[in-house]
């Protein structure tokens, strides 16, 4: 299998959440089942940036954690036959460095460490021109395909 990018419309087959959830912009480069590496353009006019915080605008935490877990999420929804599935979250570490203001360029890159019945391991680091400024450890799942290998209620 080849890696491939996709571009802001191309990502919404892979990717089930919409504006104003969807915090990637673009994938560069994913290869299915290995990782996936994209942005997410920070402009003023974000719908979070008057609030958090006035005078001081940056990316709220939970929504860095968030556009790495999407990341991650286009790099298991790429495989086959997975397009379009809805994920949701196991558990995170997640660690953050340094603010993310407006004018920034959030890079992600999410790395697959193991994708089996339905729920995938990963890692994913975001950086700004180069430093790193958010890091986590997630664990993902479509429920789909998990619950075909949960026992079944009585």
């Amino acid at each position: 299998m080849e890696s491939f990018s996709l571009d802001c419309q191309q990502l919404q087959e892979y990717q089930p959440n919409r504006y104003p959830f969807l915090m990637i912009d673009h994938v560069e480069d994913v290869l299915p089942g290995k990782y996936a590496r994209g942005f997410k353009n920070l402009t003023l006019n974000e719908w979070y940036f008057p609030v958090h915080f006035p005078g001081g605008p940056n990316m709220p935490g939970a929504l860095q954690l968030e556009a790495m877990a999407q990341m991650l999420t286009v790099a298991i929804t790429t495989l086959p036959d997975l397009k379009g599935k809805v994920t949701h979250a196991l558990e995170h570490h997640v660690r953050f460095r340094q603010e993310v203001k407006p004018g920034n360029r959030l890079d992600i890159d999410a790395q697959v460490i193991s994708w089996r019945r339905g729920i995938c391991k990963g890692k994913a680091v975001g950086t700004v021109q180069g430093i790193t400024v958010c890091e986590a450890e997630m664990t993902i799942t479509i429920p789909e395909i998990l619950e075909t290998f949960l026992p079944k209620k009585a």
